[in-house]
């Protein structure tokens, strides 16, 4: 395979389940501020946050009020984490390798692209947002299901695949980084607090989809230790880092010239399955995801040196 292919459909991966990531971002908070009491939600900022791009929205001027942050993420043309560009970058990239792609899966693209597009104002709008996150949500949906069931299961398909499950372990981290210390500061002196970190922790299951899963079979009390041990460890859930790091192990270990890549990989893998959750405190995780953070970047650096060209530029 031609190296540029096996990078656009890379990141391709990466950008469909970015846009899905950020949707999913703006549903959760939207529900969150309901659940929580005025002056002590979490805002709109953390959002930005977690896409890491707070200085940039910064540089903005316009607050980090409801409506700013939702169109900065939605489709602020400057963004290039926003829905509409992740879309549209990963529509680029597939328009390039058009004889890899299943026509039913780049026409899903296409329409999921427009739609977005085409109805980015009224997602800025707290009336319009549910239909317009309900869209995004259901296209990129159908497009992983697209993949998964007509796409040729080939070095290609792998490829995809890689991209897909390292974004996903890379947003869980982030989200588990911001959203497990925007809370608990302020709630320290409220008698409610113990609820409150209850809402927190479920909110933090739902930005990733796992809330009903949890309940499911964890079967504790939604706290701490137990959403971090099911988020970091569990082989079963998909949206887990353990579970998108063996997918992409799976994917890694079936190409050619893997030596370097593996070795990257294994070395997060190490730090992680060390890393036990309990009492695992805040300064001790937020230090604990950094090197995750940065191992994941490694695997990914040796991963662009070992199969793709250099003459591209994406947005990590």
């Amino acid at each position: 395979m031609l190296s540029r292919v096996a990078e656009a459909i890379y990141w391709s991966g990466r950008y469909i389940e970015r846009a899905e990531n950020t949707a999913r971002l703006l549903r959760v908070n939207s529900n969150l501020m309901m659940d929580t009491p005025r002056g002590i939600s979490p805002g709109w900022e953390p959002l930005v946050s977690i896409t890491g791009l707070g200085a940039e929205f910064e540089k903005k001027k316009s607050g980090a009020t409801e409506r700013s942050v939702a169109k900065y993420l939605i489709g602020d043309a400057k963004n290039p984490n926003s829905i509409i560009s992740c879309l549209k970058m990963a529509r680029e990239n597939c328009r390039t390798i058009r004889e890899i792609i299943p026509l039913p899966a780049w026409q899903e693209l296409n329409k999921l692209y427009l739609f977005a597009k085409e109805n980015a104002a009224s997602g800025v709008t707290q009336k319009g947002r549910d239909y317009y996150l309900d869209g995004i949500f259901s296209g990129s949906q159908q497009l992983n299901g697209l993949f998964a069931s007509v796409m040729y299961q080939d070095v290609a398909w792998h490829f995809l695949r890689i991209g897909r499950d390292i974004e996903r372990a890379e947003m869980t981290t982030r989200i588990l980084d911001v959203r497990t210390s925007d809370l608990l500061t302020e709630a320290e002196e409220i008698i409610e607090s113990r609820s409150l970190e209850s809402v927190q922790w479920i909110s933090i299951l739902k930005s990733l989809s796992a809330y009903s899963i949890y309940r499911r079979t964890v079967q504790v009390r939604v706290s701490r230790y137990p959403v971090l041990e099911f988020l970091f460890h569990d082989a079963q859930f998909p949206r887990s880092i353990a579970h998108c790091l063996t997918s992409v192990e799976e994917s890694v270990g079936l190409m050619s010239n893997n030596t370097l890549p593996l070795k990257a990989l294994r070395v997060v893998f190490r730090r992680l399955n060390r890393q036990s959750m309990e009492n695992l405190r805040q300064q001790k995780l937020h230090k604990f995801i950094d090197e995750l953070q940065l191992g994941i970047r490694q695997f990914h650096n040796s991963l662009e040196k070992q199969y793709f060209p250099h003459q591209f530029q994406h947005v990590n």
